[in-house]
């Protein structure tokens, strides 16, 4: 427990090797230490293995982490580094993330999570790589108990993208933002249209509970194949795409707060979470995008064959033998995915008037 509260989990049986290793190593032989494996331990020893997230309506980054997306928490890499501006800061050149890219953006990923599904559904449900301690792995919460696997590969894979700058991109949020390591490489400064308080916004806690408790269920049989890592390395996937997906929420809701200003002030500043609700929804389109994705399922969840049929037209689907019921994706669209990105829009836009 005592060194939960020091190192996070997934430097925990590193150390304890390396420990075990100084013991049994005379002090005149051991090399003496790098500053740069110094300064990589002390950077991936921020926050304590704690669970995932924060509520949404709560601020989902500390003092520190807001530095490190901001860059003004770089390693000495960052300053090095010739292609960067005067104070070490790179600056993305690309329109990703233009309010007019909004719907291009979110089709791309529609495919990645419909292809992530399909993936993981060859699994069975493998519980055991979802409780605490049903996996022994290295990785331990501060009151002792070991955490469960798919925490400690999501904080593992944090861990790498939290040192190559993928948090600090305003659509990328981390499950564990206080535990993100220093950047190795060049800060990033990325055009962003969004109001301020959308820093503050990530509910990938409820993201974690719905794609365990929810999703996972309905889609995948239940039972224990062992697959634990294969799992695992899904699981980590999909909740990351689920996860930028919802959130983009908040580029949507700029957009249409910036179609219609006067409308959604109003009820901005009346705090009107209902009406923004009723404001955001469009069913019409809703149920568009439910068709799509229940298409795209059935096309990339059956096998294509080398020989186009004669007369090229569609099989009968009654024939057609799918990976994932496409109805299925659709539903978990309808069900899940579609109505927690527009709470997102909702929290977003009940604090876009915050900093004027």
């Amino acid at each position: 427990a005592a060194l939960g509260r020091s190192f996070p989990c997934s430097f925990l049986g590193v150390q304890s090797r390396m420990a075990s290793h100084a013991a049994a190593t005379p002090a005149a032989s051991r090399p003496a230490p790098v500053s740069l494996r110094l300064a990589a331990r002390r950077s991936c020893s921020r926050g304590p293995a704690t669970g995932a997230g924060s509520s949404a309506s709560g601020p989902a980054s500390s003092p520190e982490q807001r530095a490190r997306r901001s860059g003004t928490a770089c390693s000495a890499a960052t300053a090095s580094s010739s292609k960067a501006g005067s104070n070490g800061t790179q600056t993305d050149k690309s329109d990703r993330l233009s309010l007019d890219n909004i719907r291009a953006s979110l089709i791309r990923q529609e495919d990645s999570i419909i292809f992530g599904l399909i993936e993981r559904a060859q699994y069975s449900i493998n519980a055991a790589v979802y409780q605490p301690g049903g996996v022994d792995v290295p990785c331990f919460h501060p009151d002792g108990t070991r955490a469960s696997m798919l925490e400690f590969m999501l904080r593992e894979n944090e861990q790498t993208g939290g040192k190559i700058r993928r948090y600090t991109s305003p659509d990328e949020h981390a499950f564990y933002p206080d535990s993100l390591p220093l950047l190795v490489i060049p800060a990033m400064s990325y055009p962003n249209p969004l109001a301020p308080a959308a820093e503050g916004i990530n509910i990938n806690a409820r993201i974690m509970d719905m794609y365990v408790n929810d999703l996972l269920p309905a889609l995948c049989q239940e039972g224990d194949d062992f697959n634990y890592g294969s799992t695992g390395l899904a699981d980590v996937s999909n909740l990351q795409c689920l996860s930028k997906r919802i959130h983009y929420g908040k580029f949507v809701a700029e957009s249409k707060f910036q179609a219609k200003p006067e409308e959604f002030t109003e009820l901005i500043k009346a705090q009107d979470a209902a009406g923004l609700m009723d404001l955001l929804t469009y069913k019409e389109v809703e149920d568009r995008v439910v068709r799509r994705v229940t298409n795209k399922a059935a096309t990339y969840g059956q096998d294509i064959s080398e020989e186009l049929p004669s007369d090229l037209g569609l099989r009968n689907q009654k024939d057609i033998e799918y990976k994932v019921a496409p109805e299925r994706v659709g539903e978990l669209y309808r069900e899940w995915i579609m109505p927690m990105t527009k709470d997102v829009q909702v929290e977003y836009l009940l604090r876009r008037l915050d900093h004027l």
